[in-house]
């Protein structure tokens, strides 16, 4: 009745339980309590010594003086007025519950005693009438017995005639079963004919010998008339499923050995199902349902065979949706085909449910449309390489203006919208609530998005081989083999590299953005594997290929151009050559490799964009011409003054600012362009540092400088870095020549403008 101090319990929970105590004492339904000696003051029980004195008041050991102390000691005033008000109310609770309690067992105990005094007041005179009824069937008992003893001979006599009749109806159907048999043969009644045999059976075993020796042989002889009529109908392909399962059942009534029959009818079966494989539309899958429910009825033990029958069938049946793979289908076609294989292997499920087929159905179905996402992936890629290749083919040729961006187009198209072409594809797959979608639309989806992770890394990797280079090329190497680089085209690496830039920065993300919109979910592979699509790694393999191909490309153009240097510069005596009379040849075809290499940069990459940015390259610009004190030593020709020249050049180097020639190369034309002609200019540089000049091969050599000082303005982007290059080739002949004297100022421009000149009257095409 008490509350301790923690949280109380509520109102209704605490009536419920006080209720159930009220009743538990009322019927004393607790023998502890009802029974149980009351433990001694001095040795209290363990459950009185377990319970609080406040939680005691309900409990038969409760102590008044105790529970009152320790409730005066725990509470103030305002806490014992609110008990007192509780508990007040509380006794007023009971004591109407307990006069609610006395007052139902009253009325049970009135209604109790009425129904008492109903039952005597009822059973008063059944005493009687009972006796009466006795002496009742003890007179017709009597009677009876007397009846049966009067009748007994005739029933007798009865019997004895009836069994006579009977055994005269048997004999007459023993001599009329041949007629009769006929009679069955000719309409058809085999069922019949097999039951009239087989009732007269066992009297022909008995007394067939003897008595009925004629009527048993004609008997055997119409039968075996009927077991050949039943064999042709179970033969018979015209005759329906039911009429040869029933010649079989009356067969085996017949003790006729069915086991050869089987045999040959399951091989029969078999050769059904091959043309239905064959040749679907001469039957249908309903059909066939029937036709292995009839065999199960007519052979039970043949289930086995028929569940090996049923795997072969649609084992062959998925196999030729496999071969279908190999050419690339659309997916409705696919899943039409799918789900209609899913519903036959569900109807002959009904009939053989041992089989499983559902299982191995979706099973199959699960390997099937897996090959084929990543069938589609693989022709996609096989697309893109063709793009790729076409341009591989043509590039040998001359191509016009336009063909190599109309290739780069159609290589981005071909990637951007063969991925949009995909996910519309796979879609169809998922697009469904049926049954077979519903089973395998996570797996689907998560093959999906792994098919799109596994594509664009097999698709980098196979850009690697279209440009010959392994996965682990350095790009701080720039060794490669020379056979190699020719049989490969330059701009096919080029192409690669801007298509790497534009999968990254477009496509990646559009994919992304489709997945999300219509292939969220999935989750059916296990989480430890992580996410099956991870754009953010693709983004950062494309960037760093993109970076390969680029300087694979200049690389690829510098080495065919240092070429042609090292045979200019190897080939002629440079210490026994003659005065020079105009620029060299090999500054044409090196300018026509420049202009190849523009040509190619002009179609692929984005905007070329003369900027002329002088302070991309730091430092003094100042050529040996421009300098009006070198100018004055150079035109001195005794040796002191060469001397000076020279210790001039080295001490001019020494003041001069840091150039920072080869910087990071971006994806523009100005970039890859600058980077080219920086990485031939150095090339120069260090065959000219090979070689030893004469004066007049020192005068060559600037003649050939000045005249590309004044040519490449068109190609570059950079040009103090080039006129540092520039200079740097021209000082690299002067440390190299016996007799460094260079050409005057006005026989140097008279011999670049004859050039110009030339150049000019030769037309634009030059």
């Amino acid at each position: 009745m008490a509350t301790t101090a923690g949280a109380p319990p509520t109102a209704m929970d605490e009536k419920a339980r006080r209720t159930r105590d009220l009743l538990a004492s009322f019927y004393n339904t607790d023998p502890a309590a009802a029974g149980a000696v009351p433990a001694s003051p001095a040795r209290p029980s363990p459950a009185a010594s377990s319970v609080s004195p406040l939680e005691s008041i309900n409990s038969a050991s409760f102590k008044p003086d105790v529970y009152m102390d320790v409730l005066v000691q725990q509470s103030n005033l305002e806490g014992l007025l609110q008990g007192h008000v509780k508990m007040a109310a509380e006794i007023k609770n009971l004591d109407t519950d307990l006069q609610m309690l006395v007052y139902e067992n009253y009325n049970k105990f009135i209604s109790a005693t009425d129904t008492i005094k109903r039952m005597k007041t009822n059973i008063v005179g059944m005493e009687t009438n009972m006796e009466q009824l006795l002496g009742k069937i003890t007179s017709v008992q009597s009677r009876s017995d007397t009846v049966n003893t009067s009748l007994f001979n005739k029933r007798e006599n009865i019997e004895k005639l009836h069994r006579t009749r009977n055994l005269l109806r048997k004999v007459q159907f023993i001599y009329d079963l041949p007629t009769r048999l006929n009679k069955c043969i000719k309409a058809e009644a085999y069922a019949d004919a097999v039951k009239f045999f087989t009732g007269a059976k066992p009297i022909f075993e008995a007394y067939g010998d003897s008595s009925f020796q004629d009527c048993k042989k004609a008997s055997e002889e119409a039968m075996d008339i009927v077991i050949q009529h039943l064999q042709a109908k179970l033969y018979s392909d015209s005759e329906p499923i039911e009429a040869r399962a029933e010649a079989v059942v009356l067969l085996k009534q017949l003790n006729f050995p069915v086991d050869n029959l089987k045999s040959s009818l399951l091989e029969k079966l078999e050769d059904c199902l091959l043309n239905f494989q064959n040749k679907p539309t001469n039957a249908s899958i309903g059909d066939i349902s029937k036709t292995f429910c009839a065999y199960l009825i007519i052979f039970p033990d043949s289930e086995r065979r028929l569940i090996e029958l049923a795997h072969a069938l649609f084992t062959n049946r998925y196999e030729t949706v496999r071969e279908t793979l190999k050419e690339r289908i659309p997916s409705t076609d696919l899943l039409a085909i799918l789900r209609g294989l899913w519903e036959d292997a569900t109807a002959i499920d009904e009939v053989i449910p041992e089989a499983a087929l559902p299982a191995f159905s979706l099973e199959t179905t699960r390997d099937i449309i897996k090959q084929h996402i990543a069938t589609a992936f693989l022709h996609l890629q096989t697309e893109i390489s063709d793009v790729l290749v076409r341009t591989h083919s043509t590039s040998n040729e001359k191509l016009e203006e336009s063909q190599l961006q109309t290739a780069m187009e159609k290589s981005k198209i071909k990637v951007s919208q063969g991925c949009i072409d995909l996910l519309q594809e796979f879609h169809h797959l998922i697009d469904g609530d049926t049954e077979l979608i519903v089973k395998l639309k996570d797996l689907i989806i998560d093959w999906v998005q792994e098919g799109f992770q596994d594509f664009f890394q097999k698709l980098d990797g196979h850009f690697h081989l279209l440009s010959g280079r392994s996965k682990s090329f350095s790009q701080e190497s720039n060794s490669i083999d020379s056979v190699q680089i020719d049989k490969i085209p330059t701009v096919l690496v080029l192409m690669l590299a801007q298509l790497c830039v534009f999968i990254e920065q477009t496509t990646i993300p559009k994919v992304t953005e489709d997945l999300a919109a219509s292939f969220s979910g999935g989750g059916a592979r296990s989480y430890e594997y992580g996410p099956p699509f991870v754009p953010g790694e693709i983004c950062r393999l494309y960037r760093s290929s993109g970076e390969k191909f680029l300087h694979h490309y200049i690389n690829m153009k510098t080495q065919k151009i240092s070429k042609l240097l090292n045979k200019r510069f190897s080939t002629p005596v440079w210490i026994k050559h003659k005065e020079p009379r105009e620029v060299n040849m090999f500054v044409d075809l090196l300018l026509l490799e420049f202009n190849g290499v523009v040509s190619e940069v002009k179609q692929i990459l984005p905007g070329l964009i003369r900027r002329h940015r002088h302070s991309d390259s730091t430092g003094s610009t100042t050529s040996s011409r421009s300098n009006p004190m070198r100018e004055d030593m150079l035109n001195r020709s005794n040796t002191n003054r060469t001397r000076s020249q020279f210790l001039e050049n080295h001490l001019a180097k020494l003041f001069e600012q840091k150039m920072e020639i080869f910087t990071k190369v971006e994806y523009t034309q100005e970039s890859v362009i600058s980077a080219v002609l920086k990485l031939c200019l150095k090339s120069l540089q260090e065959f000219v540092r090979l070689q030893t000049f004469n004066r007049s091969g020192f005068q060559q050599i600037q003649l050939d400088m000045e005249f590309l000082k004044s040519s490449l303005k068109e190609f570059i982007d950079d040009e103090a870095a080039i006129s540092f290059l520039l200079k740097e080739v021209n000082n690299a002949a002067h440390e190299r020549c016996l007799d460094p004297i260079p050409l005057e100022a006005p026989i140097l421009d008279k011999l670049i403008n004859a050039k110009l000149a030339k150049i000019k009257e030769q037309g634009p095409n030059v």
